[in-house]
């Protein structure tokens, strides 16, 4: 490499990767606003609601895994663009079901769990795409930027949504939402490229400043060869981080499916309040996704990945469960929306740990495996969907948040057992990548390459 500054084009595209992640729960929460007005238009219980919320999710779940794959073999570029029309239409068609209609809640679940097979692609191949572009040293600011638009899209969902709704009514709002994604969908299929060096944009020096931070197996890219299956589901990594995300899945989603809900109807605010201080765990949110990429990515360069990954993570989730605990006793809706925000900014100081880690472990698999974990998360927030309510009818709503905080605490200890530099590869890749090292890859990476084997 040369004295000359890398570009920052790779910049541009994390930041469209952010908007895209923006629109994406914009489009996946809306209903959870527009819920009480679907309701009743319809009469649904929340239970049926709570039906209609998880549909999406297992839909997510489901094709987490396979959209991965996909993002893997295909590029992310392609893939991406396909589920964003794909996502655009069915949030349309969530408008589109008639109010005279009968068994309307069967076509809703149908309609969700099919939108929610369309967003699946989008995690899992901005990974993919991390993995290509992202030197190791900046991926976990860039897995903050990209989740901070979860954050940004479900909070901007309540003023919005709202807006529309006294305005235009519900189905306005799913129409807007379906408008928006189409448009953010066009602009990235023109922008984006699978790799930087495809990129017309993209300089020579922040070239090699990219290919200087990747892992061995990542930058070898002719005909790279996929993690098997077998690597996958024996890894206790692997597993670990998917366990932990099924538990921050669930607590995550109680926010995103019945926060709204919950202000309005249990702590009695009114639908302006209820708009207002149900922004506020998404604004945490989307502001400590940020703040935790940051922090990781500083923690890891001076300490390395297992204090600035793992132990950053299992700390975070474990103050999660405390503000949730604090939260649900509090007597004041007001410090109780507070403190629960509190609780959704903790949990999301961990969310670029689990990203950086699959980018991380499995190289050029990274929208496989990651889209293996973030099938746990989905599940997670399938069950919050429905579990939520059924523990509010029996237990109370106190109930249902201290489950979480127990959940948070499993969540926190799943990521001691993770250690970071174990890699997943072929036996050919190894023998490649130790080649790769012997010829002269990053002083510090080469000697931790030599130390610990892929395995």
């Amino acid at each position: 490499m040369t004295g000359a500054k890398p570009g920052y084009f790779r910049w541009f595209l994390i930041f469209w990767l952010f908007i895209l992640s923006a629109v994406a729960f914009l489009d996946r929460v809306n209903i959870s606003i527009a819920g009480a007005s679907i309701a009743s238009a319809y009469h649904l219980t929340n239970i049926q609601l709570g039906t209609v919320f998880s549909a999406l999710l297992w839909g997510y779940a489901l094709f987490q895994t396979l959209g991965g794959r996909l993002a893997d073999r295909f590029g992310p570029r392609r893939v991406l663009t396909m589920g964003v029309i794909w996502w655009g239409v069915f949030t349309a068609m969530t408008a589109a079901v008639p109010a005279s209609i009968s068994r309307a809640l069967i076509l809703f679940v149908a309609i969700r769990f099919l939108l929610g097979a369309g967003e699946a692609v989008v995690y899992p191949a901005s990974n993919q795409f991390v993995a290509r572009w992202i030197p190791s040293q900046e991926r976990g600011i860039a897995n903050g930027w990209i989740f901070a638009g979860v954050g940004a899209g479900a909070g901007l969902s309540p003023p919005l949504i709202t807006f529309l709704m006294l305005h235009y009514g519900w189905r306005a709002s799913f129409c807007v939402c379906a408008g928006l994604g189409l448009i953010v969908g066009a602009v990235w299929f023109l922008t984006a490229r699978d790799s930087p060096a495809e990129h017309p944009s993209v300089s020579s020096e922040e070239l090699a400043f990219i290919r200087s931070g990747l892992t061995a197996k990542t930058s070898i890219e002719d005909h790279p060869k996929l993690v098997p299956w077998k690597n996958v589901l024996t890894s206790k990594e692997v597993l670990a981080v998917t366990l932990s995300y099924f538990c921050f899945g669930y607590v995550a989603w109680i926010f995103f499916s019945w926060f709204y809900i919950y202000l309005a109807q249990v702590r009695g605010l009114n639908l302006k309040a209820s708009a207002f201080y149900a922004m506020l765990p998404f604004l945490a949110m989307a502001v400590c996704c940020t703040l935790g990429g940051l922090l990781s990515d500083r923690l890891t360069r001076i300490h390395g990945p297992r204090l600035g990954r793992c132990i950053l993570a299992a700390v975070v989730i474990l103050c999660a469960a405390v503000f949730l605990v604090l939260g649900a006793k509090a007597e004041s809706a007001r410090v109780a929306s507070v403190v629960l925000a509190g609780g959704a900014g903790a949990l999301y100081l961990a969310q670029s740990s689990f990203w950086s880690v699959t980018a991380d472990i499995a190289g050029r698999s990274a929208g496989s495996v990651s889209g293996f974990m973030n099938m746990g998360a989905q599940i997670g927030g399938a069950v919050t969907a429905q579990l939520t309510p059924w523990i509010a009818v029996k237990f109370g709503w106190t109930a249902s948040f201290l489950v979480a905080a127990a959940l948070c605490v499993i969540g926190s200890a799943a990521w001691l057992i993770v250690d970071p530099h174990r890699t997943l590869a072929t036996t050919e890749e190894n023998s490649v990548a130790s080649e790769f090292n012997h010829e002269g890859h990053e002083g510090t990476r080469k000697k931790r390459f030599r130390t610990q084997p892929f395995v």
